[in-house]
């Protein structure tokens, strides 16, 4: 497997859990009571997963050298 093919796994994940964790967030927030620290630790980790995304991404797009 080429480094390209690993990094495109590895991004689909990465992207299948943010979905998953939009999902596990709104069901959250429709729930009562509300458990904000539950809450605010799953968008932490969203925001972390967005991150790792726009790394990989940038990984993968090659360096053009003007």
């Amino acid at each position: 497997m080429t480094d390209q093919q690993v990094l495109k796994e590895k991004l689909a994940a990465l992207r299948l859990e943010h979905r998953d964790l939009d999902d596990v967030i709104s069901r959250l927030q429709g729930q009562f009571p509300v458990d904000q620290l539950q809450i605010q630790r799953l968008k932490k980790r969203k925001l972390l997963l967005k991150d790792m995304i726009a790394r990989i991404e940038s990984e993968m797009v090659p360096d053009i050298i003007a």
